[in-house]
């Protein structure tokens, strides 16, 4: 098995609001689990062979979990993708 290293990211904000529930992101990362996205599948990015490596939790910026939750590894580097852009080889 190809191991990969993997670096941990604080994506902590001090003025995020506590009370906030995040709901939508664990409801994105379940409905891709429960279609057949889990770590380790070998997708495509149009012509872009990748692997998913793992699930966006982020819950702030132009790419958060709630939109874009596959993390997907490819020759060209690591995408947040929506399961609508990759399709499973």
């Amino acid at each position: 098995m190809n191991r990969t290293q993997l670096l941990i990211v604080d994506g902590d904000r001090s003025n995020e609001d506590p009370n906030h529930w995040h709901g939508s992101i664990e409801h994105a990362i379940a409905s891709a689990i429960q279609d057949g996205y889990c770590i380790g599948r070998r997708v495509r990015i149009g012509q872009v062979e990748g692997r998913i490596i793992g699930f966006n939790i982020g819950t702030f910026g132009s790419y958060h979990g709630a939109v874009y939750p596959l993390l997907v590894a490819t020759e060209l580097g690591t995408a947040k993708c929506r399961m609508s852009e990759i399709t499973a080889i």
